[in-house]
C-alpha cells in the first residue's frame, strides 16, 4: 500500500507507480485484442449458422426461400452457360439421326425455352400418334424411346461437345409421353400436367438437381426428366386422391 506523499517529487512517483499498479492497463490491453473481432464481417451463411447454434432446424417457408434461390442461380448460371457454347442448327440435326432424335426432330431448336417447345411437341404427338394404342402397346414404345434417348443423346453431346445441352429435348418428349400415359383422359388434366411438368423441370427439386449435375453422359440427360415426371405425377394422383 503507498504512502501519502509528502512533495511534488514524492506525488509524481506516486502517481507513476499507481498508474502502473492499476488493472486498467491490462484491460484496455485485453479491449485492444479482442476489438478486431467486434469488426469481423457477417459472413452470408450467418443466418444458417445463427440457426443451428440455436439447436433450431430451418422452417419450411426457409427451405422453399432457399430452393428458389438456388433455382435462380442454376437458371442464371445455365443461361451464361447457353452463352458461350457452341450452338447446333439444321446442318447439325441433319447430320445423324442421333442428332435429330435429341434435338427432338427439331423442336430442341426452337428459341426461347427449348424444353418448353420440346414438351410441347410431346404433347401434339402423344395425341396424334400414341393415344389410340392400346395402354401395352403405348408403354413398350415409351420404354424403347427413353433407350434410345440414351444412346441419341449421349453421340449428339459428344459430336457438339455439350453432354447436357438444353437444345436436347428428346428427354421431355419421353418424359412428357410418360406423364400424359399414366394421366386420367382429358384436356385439363393434360393441361395441368403441362404445367406440372414443366414447373418440376425448370426447378428442379431433390434429388433431380444433384442427378442432373452429376450424371453427365446420355443417361443422365434422360433421366433427370423421369424423376420430374415422377413428381408431376405424384401431385396429380394426390389431388385426385384429395379432390376429386
Amino acid at each position: 500500500m503507498l504512502k501519502k506523499p509528502t512533495n511534488a517529487s514524492d506525488v509524481t512517483d506516486a502517481t507513476i507507480v499507481a498508474e502502473v499498479a492499476t488493472p486498467a492497463a491490462p484491460q484496455a490491453v485485453g479491449a485492444s485484442h479482442t476489438e478486431p473481432e467486434t469488426l469481423k464481417p457477417i459472413s452470408d451463411s450467418a443466418p444458417e449458422q445463427a440457426t443451428h447454434a440455436s439447436g433450431e432446424a430451418p422452417t419450411i417457408k426457409a427451405r422453399m426461400q432457399q430452393a428458389a434461390a438456388a433455382a435462380v442461380l442454376d437458371a442464371a448460371q445455365k443461361a451464361v452457360n447457353n452463352a458461350f457454347r457452341p450452338r447446333p442448327n439444321w446442318a447439325f440435326a441433319t447430320q445423324s439421326s442421333a442428332h435429330l432424335i435429341a434435338l427432338g426432330f427439331g423442336s430442341g431448336l426452337m428459341r426461347p425455352a427449348p424444353g418448353t417447345w420440346g414438351t410441347v411437341f410431346a404433347w401434339v404427338t402423344f395425341n396424334y400418334l400414341l393415344a389410340g394404342l392400346s395402354s401395352y402397346t403405348t408403354g413398350l414404345i415409351i420404354a424403347a424411346a427413353f433407350a434410345i434417348g440414351v444412346w441419341a443423346c449421349g453421340v449428339a453431346g459428344k459430336a457438339l461437345g455439350v453432354i447436357d445441352h438444353g437444345a436436347w429435348v428428346w428427354d421431355e418428349v419421353v418424359a412428357f409421353w410418360l406423364v400424359l400415359w399414366l394421366i386420367p383422359t382429358g384436356f385439363a388434366a393434360q393441361v395441368w400436367a403441362f404445367i406440372l411438368f414443366r414447373f418440376f423441370d425448370i426447378v428442379k427439386p431433390p434429388p433431380i438437381r444433384q442427378w442432373d449435375a452429376n450424371l453427365k453422359n446420355g443417361f443422365g440427360v434422360m433421366w433427370d426428366d423421369i424423376v420430374a415426371a415422377f413428381y408431376t405425377l405424384l401431385v396429380i394422383a394426390v389431388w385426385f386422391r384429395v379432390f376429386v
